[in-house]
């Protein structure tokens, strides 16, 4: 097996593969710059098994994806459509050889893009919160928001990840306030690693109303289960459709991604607080998402259980969401799974499997993906009296 790594090198998601790789007594793999696949290079062969990585954390790379004249500033939120667009046309050029690829490009186009991949879920019966009509700017969002008798919402840009552009909004009659990591200057949006609340009405149209330009996915804020004084939600990398590994994520506010300074939690302590019953059923629903992504070998799920246990939801499906250094599974981290997963020939059975499933329901996805009516999935509702309030410390 010939293994070609699509990403940044000397990024830690390249070198903990690689690891991962040459552990298992394979090949180094080869590394394809993202950046060379930007700019022309040629795309691996027929007789190459290519993972694709994330193109993050490099701002040339960045550049090139918007096609931009100038890098962006340090944190600056800005383009995000125009990098969407830049990793569809880089997936299409890495596609274009006719390798086996780990990352099918029209998953990665789903999973990248907010909006069709909530419709997607929605489709195949998983559990997510409720989804809010289109909304372009603040005023569409408050209207939509009354419309559904829902004061509290996310509101996401379209393509964003690792909670950037994420605002947490509830409002209470004339009050208002947004967590968000944004950081608004007068000569752009920034994202931060400190959370920010605004209360003031005009500030957070004015945010809205910026990050809209790039396309929003706005869903209701459902209460999450909490363990001690923190919040608490999963991340559940699935391998060949199995959930393979889970981290907890315990935060104080509403935002609960561990690069902003959240605590890992105990994850004993978060299934025996579910119970046999409940873990189980989520962990079915986590392989329930990955059946909607049979072409793809891992996938990032970011899975809540609300407020008393016994349901749950999907908020996020990620498709650079395996980097959870130090998390191990008989021994293994989720990069090492991954080449279990290959040199066993589970992912090949699975990709089999999963797919004739899969083809079943392709229509039914196809027109939930297309119309204004995926956007308005019923799922588990706003709950009462959930940790997560307007006047919540964060």
């Amino acid at each position: 097996m010939r293994l070609t790594v699509v990403g940044n090198p000397g990024n830690r998601r390249v070198d903990l593969f690689t690891r991962a790789v040459l552990t298992a007594g394979l090949p180094r793999p080869q590394v394809l710059p993202w950046v060379d696949v930007l700019t022309g290079a040629a795309p691996p062969g027929a007789d190459a098994v290519v993972r694709i990585d994330s193109p993050g954390e490099d701002a040339e790379v960045d550049r090139l994806l918007r096609r931009s004249a100038v890098p962006a500033r340090h944190g600056e939120l800005v383009g995000l459509a125009d990098t969407y667009a830049g990793l569809l046309r880089g997936l299409d050029r890495v596609a274009a050889g006719g390798a086996e690829l780990l990352n099918d490009p029209a998953d990665v186009a789903v999973l990248c893009d907010k909006r069709r991949c909530h419709a997607r879920l929605s489709a195949a019966g998983v559990p997510v919160p409720a989804a809010l009509p289109p909304v372009h700017g603040w005023a569409q969002l408050r209207s939509a928001m009354a419309a559904a008798r829902s004061s509290r919402v996310f509101v996401k840009p379209a393509h964003g990840s690792s909670a950037a552009g994420v605002v947490a909004l509830a409002v209470a009659g004339r009050r208002v306030q947004a967590v968000t990591t944004i950081e608004a200057t007068p000569d752009g949006l920034y994202n931060s690693l400190r959370p920010r609340r605004y209360t003031d009405e005009a500030e957070v149209a004015a945010i809205v109303d910026r990050i809209a330009a790039d396309g929003l996915h706005v869903e209701r804020w459902l209460p999450k289960a909490g363990l001690g004084d923190r919040v608490v939600d999963l991340r559940v990398v699935t391998v060949a459709g199995r959930p393979a590994h889970a981290v907890v994520r315990a935060a104080r506010g509403p935002l609960t991604n561990l690069h902003l300074g959240n605590a890992r939690g105990d994850l004993a302590e978060l299934r025996a607080a579910a119970g046999p019953a409940a873990w189980a059923a989520a962990m079915e629903t986590c392989e329930r998402v990955a059946g909607c992504f049979p072409r793809t070998l891992q996938v990032g799920i970011d899975l809540m259980f609300l407020v008393g246990w016994r349901r749950h939801a999907v908020a996020e499906v990620n498709a650079f969401g395996d980097l959870l250094p130090g998390v191990l599974t008989d021994g293994r981290d989720t990069y090492a799974e991954q080449v279990r997963a290959l040199a066993d020939g589970r992912w090949e059975r699975w990709r089999a499997t999963a797919g004739r499933a899969t083809a079943r329901g392709d229509a039914a996805v196809r027109e939930a993906s297309s119309g204004d009516a995926a956007m308005r999935t019923a799922s588990p509702g706003d709950a009462a009296g959930g940790r997560e309030v307007l006047a919540c410390g964060v």
